[in-house]
């Protein structure tokens, strides 16, 4: 049986998404990022969908609960998917 720190690394995160994918949010990794991204709409069992990337990659734009949000890759990463 894997332990929880290899599930969360084997996990996708919004920043694995391309453009048009969509995902369900499972879970937040970062906690002092988790009140921020649910303060934003990034609350588990919300549809995702990577909207943009800007032209080196960061950052990027998802669609969440209708409307856009702008987020750097090292918060991107922190939003897992089911």
């Amino acid at each position: 049986m894997r332990n929880r720190i290899e599930d969360t690394q084997a996990q996708k995160s919004v920043r694995d998404l391309k453009i048009g994918e969509s995902g369900e949010i499972c879970c937040l990794k970062d906690p002092e990022m988790a009140l921020k991204l649910l303060e934003m709409g990034c609350i588990p069992g919300t549809p995702v969908k990577l909207n943009s990337k800007a032209p080196f990659g960061d950052p990027v734009t998802i669609i969440v609960n209708d409307y856009t949000l702008s987020l750097r890759l090292d918060e991107a990463e922190t939003i897992l998917l089911k």
